[in-house]
């Protein structure tokens, strides 16, 4: 059977190139980064060598990058740590209302520990207004955390106005990019931001591995203690090979980007085309310009997205209907809801996310097979078949 993955959003294959790098490190240099003796400053060294790759990436300093173990470990480290931190401060905090989950659980657990949460809402597009952001900021507020990219929709996030907003107010801003990283031109100096959490496994590194930005001056709060490592900010022995593993996908993504980028669009907007011609009522979700080269978010009505996506697969077609984190759930996704998307359509969403392994083929086999799905599921619907 042809397999055809567009889920890339969940997460990436690992390029041949960042696993080549890897292997020497499980086995040949093995030492600990700590350790003071050749085999453990041998495997410092590569270590040293992704950090400056990373910071050079987003525009940062080499000192102002902390390692974690992904996206999810860097968003509450931002959060958590800034929030422990100030609290003497203040106790508010702001964020959006579609967040991903890794920012608002995070935000909602502190919530239960006193602190106050304000979740702005969203237009239709999915955009959080800065003006919205200005009206939110109390004398208490600590910090704002407004994501850059949407990982369901793609919707990209004014981040440099907001940051704007916070430097002048003096808050702390921190952005969770870990969909716009390797996607989009980033720099942290542009974006006005603090802090910023991006992860390995989405830029076709491995998974287990992350890092935070943490702009120099900002105070946080460690979250995991022990040793001395990564300057006291994040305790436990540096993962040397997936370490390795992130630097050499932020070098491929550097050299890679802004080809890739085209093409995605073009494949992008090709499906779209295409889903528009072959089938009625559909709705795209995010915004149709600023939005990420690869994310399209569709919403196919009077079917439900779980009942296409289990016959994609069964095709050979690998596609979500919103965030990996959430799969399972029966529950509309709350992105889709704060950009005002109705309970019924919301569940008829799918997002095909692409990869640099997708081709016009893959599109054109995706517009042969899903047009008979979504004919044959709405043939199922009464809804449909009583539609005026």
């Amino acid at each position: 059977m042809r397999k055809i993955y567009l889920d890339h959003n969940a997460t990436t294959p690992t390029h041949p190139e960042v696993v080549k790098a890897m292997l020497p490190y499980y086995n040949e240099v093995y030492g600990n980064p700590s350790s003071i003796h050749q085999f453990g400053q041998e495997a410092r060294k590569v270590v040293d060598e992704a950090r400056e790759k990373v910071a050079n990436f987003i525009g940062a300093k080499i000192e102002e990058i902390v390692f974690t173990s992904g996206g999810t470990e860097a968003d509450n480290f931002a959060i958590k740590g800034i929030a422990y931190r100030n609290e003497k401060k203040g106790r508010h905090i702001i964020t959006s209302s579609i967040e991903h989950h890794a920012v608002l659980n995070t935000c909602k657990y502190l919530e239960g520990k006193g602190f106050k949460v304000t979740f702005l809402p969203v237009d239709k597009y999915g955009t959080v207004n800065p003006d919205d952001v200005k009206k939110a900021i109390t004398g208490e507020t600590i910090l704002i955390t407004i994501l850059h990219a949407n990982n369901e929709t793609g919707t990209i996030e004014p981040i440099g106005e907001i940051g704007s907003i916070a430097k002048e107010k003096g808050i702390i801003f921190h952005t969770d990019a870990v969909q716009s990283v390797g996607k989009l031109g980033v720099n942290v100096d542009e974006l006005n931001v603090d802090l910023l959490s991006l992860s390995g496994h989405k830029i076709y590194g491995p998974k287990g591995i992350g890092a935070l930005y943490i702009r120099k001056g900002t105070k946080i709060e460690p979250l995991i203690l022990g040793g001395h490592h990564e300057r006291n900010r994040r305790a436990g022995t540096e993962n040397v090979p997936g370490i390795v593993g992130l630097g050499k996908a932020i070098e491929i993504a550097s050299q890679d980007m802004e080809e890739e980028n085209k093409k995605e669009v073009n494949l992008r907007d090709k499906l779209w085309d295409g889903l528009n011609q072959k089938i009625d009522s559909i709705q795209l979700n995010g915004h149709p310009e600023k939005r990420l080269s690869n994310t399209l978010n569709v919403s196919f009505k009077f079917v439900e997205g779980e009942s296409i996506i289990l016959n994609l697969d069964l095709q050979g077609i690998a596609v979500s209907s919103g965030s990996a984190c959430t799969s399972g759930s029966l529950e509309p996704s709350h992105v889709l809801s704060a950009m005002g998307v109705d309970p019924a359509t919301s569940q008829g969403s799918v997002r095909f996310s692409l990869g640099k392994d997708n081709t016009e083929d893959d599109i054109g086999y995706v517009l042969e097979v899903l047009p008979e799905i979504v004919s044959r599921l709405r043939a199922m619907s009464p809804l449909y078949k009583g539609r005026k």
